[in-house]
């Protein structure tokens, strides 16, 4: 008799196996053609895009692949968000502070000055208001897109400076490639901004076009070479103490997917976050170490003074673009009620971290 229940049961769960096989071969195959904002070479910034590339289609069985183009071969960075809408390609990778030109909200949903940091930023996102914003921030402005965050790097480095800063009169003037709602504090503090991407920045370090520059995490400026020329980089990365990354998939396209298909890509996705967040943080010391004890570069850490004149401009900034846009408003404030009843958990839940002074490279 319990022979007999076995077999069944076997049976039964190899029917069902045979019938989900078949499900998915019914499924309409589909290739992503995925141009993207940041070199796959850069790690945890552009390797996030390829390391899902090189799973979807064995998770999918077969009905999802995806090929990815390096920044500007298929479509240029700053143009992906309107090539997934419009149709000319079905999928980009990129991160959404690049169209705040476009919708000056876009940047909350890319990094925040000041924080949260990632771990305060996915609980938003996931478990918050956050995706639900997110996406209808681009339903609002007409872009046909389903988007999915699909990477997210911790805190980046402040900036590769020519000269040390000494204070905020030294800001004045100075030419600086700086991202997001960060470059709009550097302005307020007289600084000249541009928002030049990565392929771009050091040819403009050594052509003496720009002063200084940021871009991403110690691993990720090295690969950038920022080194041989700026031997002054500064910390904490306050503009950017956690950066979001996005998969947009043309609507249609993402409409047209089994629900099976769907659910792989916002399980990949989730993966993929953490992946990037694990990854990025695991490589950033022998970066640091190396850029000191082989290319004569000098980390600073902004002092209390410093750090406090980032945060005032910020509010400054912050409470600008909340007049000027009513959206930017909506998410701000949503974002903030997280944050005041997230900082109760925080203040007692973490534990200090060390001051630079009081720890070694070894």
């Amino acid at each position: 008799m319990n022979r007999g229940r076995r077999l069944l049961a076997a049976v039964l769960t190899l029917g069902l196996v045979l019938a989900g096989g078949s499900g998915w071969a019914k499924e309409k195959k589909i290739l992503l053609k995925v141009p993207i904002a940041f070199s796959t070479a850069l790690p945890a910034l552009g390797s996030t895009i390829q390391w899902m590339a090189d799973r979807v289609e064995t998770l999918s069985g077969g009905t999802i692949r995806m090929k990815v183009y390096e920044p500007g071969k298929l479509v240029a960075p700053f143009e992906i968000l309107d090539a997934v809408s419009t149709g000319k390609v079905n999928a980009g990778y990129s991160t959404a502070g690049y169209w705040q030109g476009k919708m000056p909200a876009a940047a909350l949903f890319s990094a925040v000055p000041f924080g949260p940091e990632a771990g305060e930023y996915l609980a938003w996102l996931y478990y918050g208001n956050g995706l639900k914003l997110y996406q209808e921030m681009y339903d609002r402005a007409g872009y046909n897109v389903k988007v999915l965050v699909c990477g997210v790097i911790a805190p980046e480095t402040s900036g590769w400076f020519l000269k040390e800063i000494k204070g905020p009169q030294d800001l004045k003037g100075l030419r600086i490639r700086f991202f997001g709602l960060g470059g709009k504090v550097m302005e307020k503090l007289g600084a000249s901004v541009s928002q030049l991407p990565g392929g771009e920045i050091f040819p403009a370090l050594e052509k003496g076009a720009i002063d200084a520059t940021e871009f991403s995490m110690p691993a990720i400026d090295k690969r950038l070479g920022f080194y041989k020329i700026a031997k002054h980089n500064y910390f904490p990365g306050w503009h950017q103490q956690a950066t979001v990354f996005e998969l947009l998939i043309n609507k249609k396209v993402w409409n047209q997917m089994s629900e099976h298909q769907k659910m792989v890509l916002e399980m990949l996705c989730k993966a993929s976050v953490a992946d990037s967040f694990a990854y990025g943080e695991a490589i950033q010391f022998d970066a640091m170490k190396e850029n000191v004890e082989k290319h004569g570069v000098t980390l600073h850490y902004w002092d209390d003074r410093m750090l406090a004149t980032f945060r005032k401009a910020w509010e400054e900034v912050a409470e600008e673009e909340a007049a000027k846009d009513a959206y930017f408003k909506k998410v701000w404030e949503d974002m903030k009620a997280f944050r005041t009843n997230y900082k109760v958990w925080q203040a007692y839940a973490f534990l200090p971290r060390p001051k630079p002074q009081d720890v070694k490279m070894k």
